[in-house]
């Protein structure tokens, strides 16, 4: 080979090299938008949906996971959440909701309380910011109670009383007091059947976030105890063999209910425990219940996948589909989802996310 062809050679290969470089940040590795480019590449291509479009439910509310207690946290600052409540916003979500303010040792703001117990500080104050940002956005923001972790260990939701106490009052006087966007109050702690001290549990913090704040709302988001409620972690199984019947359900929920709807103003039953041909089923009983004693039905539509053997990843579209098509159906007054962020977000670090927030706003018509 002459010289001449081949520094031509080495010049062309040298470029195709460059250019298989930056090949990632075209096709979903981030872009200036803060989008993960599920949109950039075909953009003129457009699915054909064969099903009825906006037939279901829309989100208009979702879960904040700063804790990332069981799925990886994304890092981010205040530039990156600033973005993504656009993203939410750009889909119609109103509300915004911290999962819980802290989780054993882990904290979300600087609590004097919870410092005296042990927690560890954090580095910055992540309700401050979240509530800064939902006032900019115009989004109403509840506040997730903390979690000691110690109902998980013994099974006995009223350990979780008393820590709240202080939370609430402290969180009301220092943030909820302070900023046009906190809405309410979300009661942190997951239960799915007849758990010891629920409602006493339920009753005595719904209630004080009721009395400290002149009667803001609050909601609860226990499980349906279907064949998919394994644990999230420690096994392998993906569904067990016993369930919860549709009648034991109804009876279960009605005695709940019956001792917490004077302080519960709503119930967002998680959705991903049961089979997709027994939501309706499901569906028509918590909405029933609700209405006779007086509550807000509401659905969290989880954004993840419990199908699969990997923990977690974003939802086939179709799951979730189906399952606002059934919220919908059944009446149900308003839908969240667990969670935005890690799981429809276009700058989410799965890339999957950003291509379900693409097949959502198709499905529902949104520019």
């Amino acid at each position: 080979m002459k010289k001449s062809s081949r520094r031509e050679f080495l010049k062309t290969a040298t470029l195709a090299s460059a250019s298989a470089l930056t090949l990632p940040s075209l096709v979903g590795c981030g872009s200036s938008d803060g989008s993960n480019g599920s949109s950039a590449v075909g953009s003129s291509a457009s699915s054909t949906l064969i099903v009825p479009p906006d037939n279901g439910i829309r989100i208009t509310g979702t879960f904040l996971d700063e804790i990332s207690h069981d799925i990886p946290h994304q890092n981010w600052g205040e530039k990156e959440w600033d973005m993504d409540f656009q993203h939410m916003k750009n889909i119609g979500i109103d509300t915004v909701i911290m999962i819980r303010s802290g989780y054993r040792k882990f904290i979300t703001y600087p609590s004097k309380y919870l410092l005296k117990k042990g927690c560890y500080m954090p580095s910055t104050d992540i309700l401050d910011m979240y509530l800064r940002l939902a006032d900019k956005h115009g989004m109403k923001f509840f506040f997730g109670l903390y979690d000691s972790g110690r109902y998980w260990d013994t099974g006995d939701l009223s350990w979780e009383i008393e820590d709240n106490k202080y939370v609430i009052d402290e969180v009301w006087e220092n943030y909820g007091s302070k900023h046009k966007s906190f809405g309410g109050w979300y009661i942190s702690g997951e239960i799915s059947r007849q758990t010891k001290g629920a409602i006493d549990a339920f009753h005595a913090m719904g209630k004080q976030c009721k009395d400290v704040s002149n009667g803001l709302p609050t909601f609860i988001s226990p499980w349906i105890d279907g064949k998919k409620a394994v644990m999230g972690s420690g096994t392998d199984k993906l569904t067990r063999e016993e369930s919860v019947s549709v009648q034991e359900h109804e009876r279960e929920w009605g005695e709940i209910f019956s001792g917490i709807h004077d302080v519960v103003d709503a119930c967002a039953f998680q959705d991903g425990h049961i089979d997709y041909d027994e939501l309706d089923a499901f569906f028509e009983v918590n909405k029933k219940l609700a209405d006779k004693y007086g509550m807000q039905c509401w659905t969290n539509a989880e954004s993840f996948d419990r199908d699969m053997p990997i923990r977690f990843f974003p939802i086939k579209f179709d799951k979730l589909r189906m399952k606002l098509e059934a919220a919908k159906r059944a009446g149900y007054d308003k839908a969240i989802t667990f969670e935005f962020s890690h799981f429809m977000s276009p700058q989410s670090a799965y890339l999957q996310a950003g291509h379900l927030y693409d097949r959502y706003k198709e499905y529902f018509q949104i520019k």
